[in-house]
């Protein structure tokens, strides 16, 4: 048999004195371990109840203390469900199960151990009390005693993380005050909130430790004092680790620690989550943090989080946290479904503790204007292979425009590409996809619709697969010996089937107007091929079936239909195939028919609004008649006044009560609900009856912070803090109780009420020390009364130094300021108070800093510097001449942050009447509070110089009569709210400017616009105007000229406009004798002003100059003339346009154009008619220059226009064609010359006269012989003549016309370089070799006709450097020089072939060949000779002339065959064409030997080359030409 050990202490009272008995041991029977560690725990809980009353909690007392404590008093708590019996088994097994084995039966143990000795002290120490006090004789309560402890401090050793108890109970008379300590310095609970706790009941003095750590081992003493001395009991506490944590432990007989389960810890809730509020889109955290008793790291508190009663699950959209003390839910993707009621349950030692709070969630901003919000809750139901049936809730719809319908989409899972499942919008919250393809998985969403556009999307529905739910249905599992499972498809049971049964029970799952969803049972048997259904229907009766899903393969037993008419019925019938065939039609259904969406609820019954807190009502409604499938309820509210309603929920609740929070302090409200189902909305109810935003009515709180600030031996004054809830009305009485220490009876101080918190409780006796207590009362009763003061000495107060200030309060608590305020000690000490110090802590800690390097003297400080969101704590302390007095109470904590909607006092003067005020408009309000106004933190009251007034949350401080005693800073506190204030600060610059506005508004003046002006006008009339802000049509006014009031009449025009504010008179001759002075006095109901002009001098001149200017141009618009004088135009081709417009014309006007007085003659006569006329200057220069003249005459008069066009009006001129050159410019095109290298830039117009600048490297060129600047009406060219290396690099040109500059540039480096260089040194070649080569210059005829016997000359002027070598030859053979043909070449220049005495065989053709080392040139001459009396014959080019007639000389007749001649050389500056040039025929090759050196070919180049002495003429060199193609692209 095994045994367990129970061990408890006992000690009790014997005689007075205190002794322990042994342990106590209990030895509990178990038939096994298993048994032991289920079973023990009833045993040991009787033995508890031998030893003494159990302090846990109840599981069902937790919940109801938990319902009550809740933080929205108007809310219901989810009522979770009772525990099961099986719950209650898994509760227990939790609680006690925590291990098998011995090991954890020891440390269950050890567990018990501890919380039955706790149990057991307890009880002793009470009934040792109870004893004493029963004992103690009536006679000694006057006796005085010194303190003596009764029961003394014992030693404890305990586990780490475990709490401990020291208790004494000490004795003496008056009664003793204990202070304790640790290591002999003072134990303070502020410093560590939670660890500490010191009570004291009934004479027993306890210190609780609630978790210890290693370094809580120290020496504790408990030290009790009173007047006739003092006692000290000390004990030592021993925090032990466990095993394997660094420290070697051994405590009694338990080897190891308990383990704890997170449901056996002690949870205290702290700070509790608010209602919260948040958007779409957005994300919130709701928080609670918590004390845990025992607090182990790796132990957390089970902690459960709840929306609207069911169990939240941690994912991507709830992530969940518990652990460092603090319980968090955050929600990162807020959507409307997040919105509801939420509770978080954590399980303790004693049951659960739980928190609930509402969590609002509003639409995000609507994508246009007007659109509705977002549906919400989206669900897929009944899943099947290819069909889902989604269904949503519809959004609230407050001031949009009805919801016309929905579009459903869906998203395979993994994707983000969203397919629209509906064509037209569907008008329920309901519709059937079908098209799913087996066994993928989809994602749905639901957009609203209404005649403003679309919503935006709902949160995505969760992930749903598309299989077939029969397909489960058809598993069996059968047990073989009831051990093995066996699964076996209904595929097997039936056997060999090949054609499918016929479907059955074929039936209208969903009927609406806008669909009908068919459903049917699948067949059996069914078979194993593949199966999908064929579905029939027609007219009820009718007989006539058609196919309606020939299309679609259909795999589910579901089937959308949207295209039934209405008002007909229809059967269905479906069949099975497979591919073996098709079986029998099922049996046809029920006549279906599409029935009206007229399905919304009715209307909500009487609604009624209650007051619940100071930001929300407690709404509640009857529900409406007709639910029809209720799914909830919108509630919208609107401020009493406005039309604009405003939703209070945004996803239906499903409860006819609602909690409207959000809501402003002292407002008046009214609401109004709406059903909600599947098809909508259904009407509005009645509205509530308003209902002002208060907390409902209640007794306060207690009162709190009993201070006491003065005594004199028989008497004591108090004071103390206002309750923290007023409990919705003023609180107007304070009742008292005392008690002497020593004593358990409490005694009324008053029984008439205590309107202040202060009061001098009187009757006391001298050295008694005395509890308080005080009660707070308003018009629902007395409230509960304030836990007991610290005993309190009653003697006199005789220190030098005063006593506490008290009543500390704060005003004006914003981010990062606030200003504290407080009263004058009551006791002043020896001399009066000269000032204060104060000091500050933040929440919790215990180091003060001080604020006040030097005492301040009046009773108020602004703090500054403090964090946002931080809690501080503040002491003050008077000084006096003999030093600082008494610490006050410390404050209480105050967090740094303003309230919502905090608005400041704002300065201004009254419109109406001028007054200077100050005004706040308060951001709450109760029915209850006033404004309290302050200058320099002393209450105003009744002062003749200020007047207060209030208007709803609005009051306002009008200034009498201001002046400079008013100066100061002005505050404003709104009693019975959060702490509403503010302040302002008047100084008398902003006090000069509100007086200088006041008088303003009190001795008014039109307020003018423009002052008194005038104007000339056509006909030369003069108009004298000016323009108020505002009259009105009552305005007088009054024109004075010269001290002479002027009226209208004859000459003179006055009038006014009330619209645009403007007064006028009308002056219509102007004359010398207008000079003068001009006023307009204004009179409109009190205010009145003026304004005037002084016209003399300069200026009236001036005036009259432009008068009488524009009398002529009236005169002169009488006949023709110009409506606009010439000016200057530039077309796209940079053609200069003179033009100008002319009007009145007609038919016989005429028109001229002259420059310097010379008539220009156009080839197209002007159209005047027209309106326009135009003078066209092309390739407009320097010679353009001049004055032009356009003159216009008829018979009714003429007018003339002048332009000169010079100085500056030329350089626009060039600066327009600039712009329009610069623009056109091509960049700069490479083009080499035998004289250089020239850059070019084609534009559409170029002259000199434009600014064009070229740059190389960024330096400017000038134009030199090194480089040359020019350029033609199409191009400027820059040529670098005989380049060399220093002249590479970038160049540019610049052209600038005055406002850009337009830049082209080329970079003649490297390659580019290389190449042109190359080019134009061949260039060069070529051009030298023409300029020397060997040529004919003159002097030989073409043909030559000559008579027989005459003698023949052929003598010709030859060029060539070197001195050329020349040939004749006849038919194409060399001449030899004989008796009768002589060729002769004197001095190298003239050549001749003389034939003496010509015979008809010297007819032939003669050519002579002229060639030196450049080459040269073949010129070919025509002889024929005829005889005497012959006709002269025709001759022919190239051919012998047979009849040869003598002739006294030759001649030369003119060939009728074409002759090729030398081509003209090419002028100086030929105009290059961008186009490619074509390579010219080659020449006539030349008989001359090949050893004759071949003349270099001179390309086409538009640089200019030097001309030959005289014209040549012949046939050039055969060598063919070469060209090279520029390095850069064409001009385009």
């Amino acid at each position: 048999m095994l045994y367990i050990v129970l061990s408890a202490s006992i000690h009790g009272v014997e005689g007075g004195q205190h002794s322990f008995s042994d342990r106590v041991i209990f030895l509990l029977p178990s038939a096994s371990a298993s048994q032991a560690a289920s079973g023990w725990s009833a045993t040991a809980l009787r033995c508890f109840n031998l030893l003494g009353k159990s302090t846990s909690k109840s599981v069902t007392q937790v919940q109801a203390q938990a319902t009550e404590a809740m933080a929205e008093p108007a809310y219901t708590v989810p009522v979770f469900r009772d525990r099961t019996s099986e719950g209650t088994e898994e509760y227990q097994r939790v609680s006690a199960n925590v291990g098998k084995g011995l090991a954890v039966i020891q440390q269950e143990l050890h567990r018990m151990r501890v919380a039955t000795k706790v149990q057991v002290d307890n009880l002793a120490i009470q009934r040792e009390v109870k004893d004493m006090m029963a004992k103690k004789p009536d006679l000694l309560d006057d006796v005085p005693k010194m303190p003596d402890f009764l029961v003394a401090l014992r030693p404890h050793t305990v586990w780490e993380k475990t709490p401990v108890k020291l208790f004494c109970t000490v004795s003496g008379n008056p009664r003793p005050i204990v202070k304790w300590y640790k290591g002999g310095k003072p134990v303070d609970p502020l410093s560590a909130p939670g660890k500490y706790k010191i009570e004291n009941k009934y004479g027993v003095h306890s210190l609780i430790i609630s978790r210890c750590v290693v370094s809580d081992t120290a020496e504790y003493s408990a030290v009790a004092t009173n007047q006739h001395g003092t006692a000290t009991s000390k004990a030592t506490i021993t925090v032990k680790r466990p095993a394997g944590s660094g420290e070697s432990c051994h405590l009694g007989l338990v080897p190891h620690l308990t383990e704890i389960h997170a449901s056996k810890l002690e949870v205290t809730l702290l700070d509790r989550f608010p209602v919260s509020f948040g958007v779409e889109g957005s994300s919130i955290s709701l928080v609670c943090t918590m004390v845990v008793v025992p607090d182990l790291p790796n132990v957390p508190p089970m902690a459960q989080w709840y929306r609207d009663d069911k169990l939240l699950k941690p994912s991507k959209l709830a992530e969940m946290s518990v652990g460092g003390g603090v319980a968090r839910l955050t929600l990162p993707h807020l959507a409307k479904d997040d919105e509801g009621l939420y509770t978080l349950r954590i399980f303790t030692k004693d049951g659960t503790t739980e928190h609930s709070a509402y969590l609002f969630v509003s639409d995000a901003a609507p994508t246009a204007a007007g659109a509705p919000g977002a549906p919400m809750s989206v669900k897929a139901y009944d899943i099947n292979s290819d069909y889902v049936l989604v269904a949503w809730k519809p959004p609230n719809t407050v001031n949009e425009a009805a919801i016309t319908g929905y579009f459903v989409d869906r998203c395979e899972a993994g994707s983000d590409t969203w397919v629209q499942c509906n064509d037209a919008p569907v008008k329920i919250c309901k519709y059937p996809v079908h098209g799913l393809s087996i066994g993928r998985s989809y994602h749905f969403r639901v957009r609203a619709v209404n005649s403003a556009g679309m919503s935006r999307p709902s949160r995505k529905s969760d992930k749903v697969t598309a299989i077939d739910p029969a397909e489960s249905e058809r598993l069996q599992v059968i047990k073989i010996h009831g051990k093995y499972d066996i699964v076996i498809k209904d595929d097997d049971l039936e056997g060999y089937v090949t054609i499918p049964g016929e479907p059955t029970d074929v039936h209208a799952s969903e009927i609406f107007k806008s669909y009908v969803v068919l459903s049917w049972k699948p067949p059996s048997p069914r078979g194993r091929a593949p199966l999908w259904y064929v579905i029939e229907k027609c007219l009820a009766g009718t007989g006539a079936w058609q196919k309606i899903n020939t299309a679609v393969k259909l795999h589910s037993p579901r089937y959308p239909v949207f295209d039934l008419q209405e008002g007909q019925k229809y059967q269905f019938r479906v069949y099975s195939v497979n591919m073996y065939g098709s079986s029998e039609a099922s049996v046809p259904s029920e006549p279906i028919q599409k029935v009206d969406e007229d399905g919304v609820p009715s209307a909500p019954g009487q609604i009624v609004a209650t007051r619940n807190t100071k930001s929300s009502v407690f709404v509640q409604w009857d529900s409406p008649k007709h639910q029809k499938n209720l799914m909830g309820y919108y509630i919208d509210g609107r401020i009493v006044g406005s039309k604009d309603w405003f939703p209070c929920n945004h996803k239906p609740f499903k409860h006819n009560r609602f909690v409207v929070h959000g809501l402003i302090p002292g407002e008046s409200y009214v609401f109004r609900v709406q059903a909600v189902n599947v098809f909508g909305l259904s009407e509005e109810s009645q509205e509530s009856s308003p209902i002002a935003v208060e907390p409902a009515l209640s007794t306060p709180s207690a009162p709190f912070g009993i201070t006491m600030l003065s005594s004199d031996g028989s008497s004591i004054t108090l004071a103390w803090q206002s309750p923290k809830h007023c409990g919705g009305s003023k609180v107007n009485a304070y009742y008292l109780d005392k008690r002497d220490a020593d004593t358990l009876d409490w005694k009324e101080v008053n029984l008439a009420a205590v309107k202040e918190r202060i009061c001098t409780v009187d009757n006391l006796t001298d050295g008694t020390f005395y509890e308080f207590k005080v009660a707070a009362g308003n018009l629902a009763g007395l409230g509960v009364p304030s836990a007991p003061s610290a005993p309190m000495k009653c003697e006199a107060w005789t220190m030098a130094e005063p006593g506490p200030s008290y009543d500390l309060s704060f005003s004006e608590v914003r981010g990062h300021s606030l200003v504290l305020l407080w009263k004058a000690p009551v006791y002043t000490g020896a001399s009066p108070v000269t000032g204060y110090l104060v000091e500050m802590a933040k929440k919790g800690s215990t180091e003060f800093t001080n604020l006040t390097p030097e005492a301040v003297s009046h009773r108020f400080l602004q703090v500054s510097g403090l964090e946002e969101g931080e809690s501080y704590v503040f002491k003050v302390r008077a000084v006096n001449a003999d030093g600082i007095g008494k610490a006050s109470q410390v404050s209480v904590p105050v967090c740094a942050r303003a309230l919502p909607g905090t608005k400041e006092i704002e300065a201004g003067v009254d419109e109406e009447t001028g007054d200077i005020f100050l005004s706040l408009e308060a951001c709450e309000i109760s029915e209850t509070s006033k404004f309290v106004w302050s200058k320099n933190y002393k209450p105003i009251g009744d002062c003749p110089r200020v007047s207060l007034s209030t208007k709803g949350r609005t009051s306002r401080l009008t200034f009498t009569n201001p002046d400079k005693d008013d100066l100061g800073r002005y505050s404003v506190v709104v009693t019975d709210t959060d702490g509403v204030s503010s302040s302002h600060t008047l100084t008398e610059d902003a006090l000069n400017t509100m007086l200088e506005l006041s008088y303003a508004i009190r001795h008014p003046v039109v307020p003018l616009k423009h002052g008194l002006n005038y104007e000339i006008l056509e006909k030369g009339h003069v108009r004298f105007w000016l323009q108020a802000v505002k009259i009105s049509s009552s305005v007088s006014y009054r024109f004075i000229v010269n001290d002479k009031e002027v009226t209208s009449g004859e000459g003179h025009k006055i009038s006014h406009d009330v619209a645009t504010g403007i007064i006028q008179m009308t002056v219509d001759h102007f004359t010398r004798a207008n000079e003068g002075t001009y006023t307009v006095q204004i009179h409109d109901g009190k205010a009145k002003t003026q304004s005037s002009l002084v016209l003399v001098g300069d200026v009236f001149k001036a005036a009259l100059k432009e008068a009488e200017f524009q009398r002529k141009e009236h005169i002169r618009k009488q006949g023709p003339h110009f409506s606009e004088y010439l000016y200057f135009t530039v077309t796209e081709d940079c053609t200069v346009m003179l033009a100008c417009k002319v009007a009145n014309v007609k038919k016989e006007t005429a028109f001229h154009w002259y420059k310097e007085d010379d008539e220009i003659v156009l080839d197209t006569p002007p159209n005047v008619m027209s309106g326009a006329c135009a003078l066209p200057i092309p390739l407009f220069s320097r010679k353009d220059q001049g004055v032009y003249k356009a003159a216009l005459s008829d018979d009714r008069g003429k007018d003339t226009s002048v332009f000169d066009i010079s100085g500056q009006v030329f350089d626009d001129i060039i600066n327009a064609i600039a712009q329009i050159a610069g623009a056109s410019a091509s960049e700069l095109v490479l083009q080499c010359t035998p004289e250089g290298i020239r850059l070019q830039c084609y534009m559409n117009y170029y002259t000199e006269e434009m600014k064009t600048i070229w740059k190389h490297k960024e330096s400017k060129i000038a134009s030199s012989e090194k480089m040359r600047i020019g350029g033609t009406a199409e191009m400027a060219w820059m040529q670098i003549c005989d380049p060399s290396d220093k002249e590479k690099g970038s160049y540019s040109i610049e052209i600038s016309d005055g406002v850009k500059t337009h830049t082209r540039s080329f970079d003649l480096s490297g390659q580019a370089y290389t190449d042109a260089y190359e080019e134009y040194l061949r260039l060069k070649a070529a051009a030298f070799a023409e300029k020397n080569r060997g040529r004919v210059v003159g002097g030989l005829p073409d043909v030559v006709t000559i008579m027989e016997e005459k003698s023949l000359s052929l003598t010709c002027t030859v060029w060539g450097e070197p001195t050329p070598e020349v040939t004749w030859f006849k038919n194409e053979q060399e001449v030899a020089s004989s008796e009768h043909t002589k060729v002769t070449f004197d001095g190298g220049k003239f050549a001749s072939l003389v034939i003496n005495k010509v015979t008809p065989d010297d007819s032939g053709k003669y050519s002579i060949n002229v060639r030196n080392k450049y080459g040269g040139e073949f010129v070919e001459i025509t002889v024929s000779v005829y005889r005497h009396g012959e006709k002269i014959p025709e001759p022919k080019l190239g051919q012998a002339t047979p009849a040869a007639t003598p002739a006294a000389t030759p001649a030369a007749t003119p060939a009728a065959t074409p002759v090729p001649r030398s081509p003209a050389p090419p002028s100086k500056t030929p105009t290059p064409t961008p186009s490619k040039s074509q390579t010219p025929a080659p020449s006539l090759k030349s008989p001359t030997p090949a050893s004759t050196p071949a003349s270099t070919p001179v390309p086409k180049s538009p640089t200019p080359t030097p001309k030959s002495p005289t014209p040549s003429r012949g046939v050039k060199s055969p060598t063919p030409p070469r060209f090279m193609k520029s390095p850069t692209p064409p001009r385009k």
